[in-house]
């Protein structure tokens, strides 16, 4: 069973709405589906809401250090809800997948993705749960830090809001622990 789930992002109004923050988008769009109030923990260096899911409590977490800096955060709430990998899922924008494009996996290395890298690092293991949220490559390797940091076009915005929307869709079996069925149904 999922017991936190985290999604990442650069905390600040000029990220708000970037690539990069399609976790937070996650996270902000099922807090306010399952009417959550975020309250500002700074012991976990981030923002933490809960909501109840089959009659146990979910932590919602969106670390507030920056995206290198998400497993600090990450860390320190496991470590204080003694929670191990295999219950945390992490929300993040996925570069490898076309915008709009919703897959489930567990484990795994961070493949260039700074956010993972560090809660790899904090939690000491990869063996946690990741939803990814595609958000497409720009054409030019060298232009990847200006394109995550950048606002989507209307079309892949209109893509990413579906993404997450399936996301909330299927957030309760993957808590309940389907997740087989889950990554089935959204990998195939």
């Amino acid at each position: 069973m999922i017991k936190l789930i985290v999604g990442l992002g650069n905390p600040g109004q000029q990220y708000e709405k970037t690539r990069h923050n399609a976790g937070f988008l996650f996270l902000d769009s099922l807090a306010s589906e399952r009417s959550c109030n975020w309250s500002n923990k700074s012991a976990f260096q981030g923002l933490i809401a809960e909501y109840n899911c089959g009659g146990e409590k979910v932590l919602l977490l969106k670390p507030q250090g920056y995206m290198n800096r998400s497993g600090q955060s990450v860390g320190k709430v496991a470590m204080y809800y003694k929670l191990s990998p295999e219950e945390i899922l992490v929300v993040h924008d996925e570069l490898d997948f076309e915008a709009g494009v919703l897959k489930l996996k567990k484990d795994g290395g961070h493949a260039g993705h700074n956010g993972l890298r560090d809660i790899i690092a904090h939690l000491g293991s990869k063996n946690f749960y990741r939803l990814r949220i595609g958000i497409g490559r720009p054409s030019a390797a060298s232009v990847v830090a200006d394109y995550v940091l950048s606002v989507p076009s209307k079309s892949d915005l209109q893509l990413l809001g579906s993404a997450i929307d399936l996301g909330k869709e299927f957030i309760d079996s993957i808590v309940a622990g389907d997740t087989a069925v889950v990554m089935n149904k959204l990998n195939s």
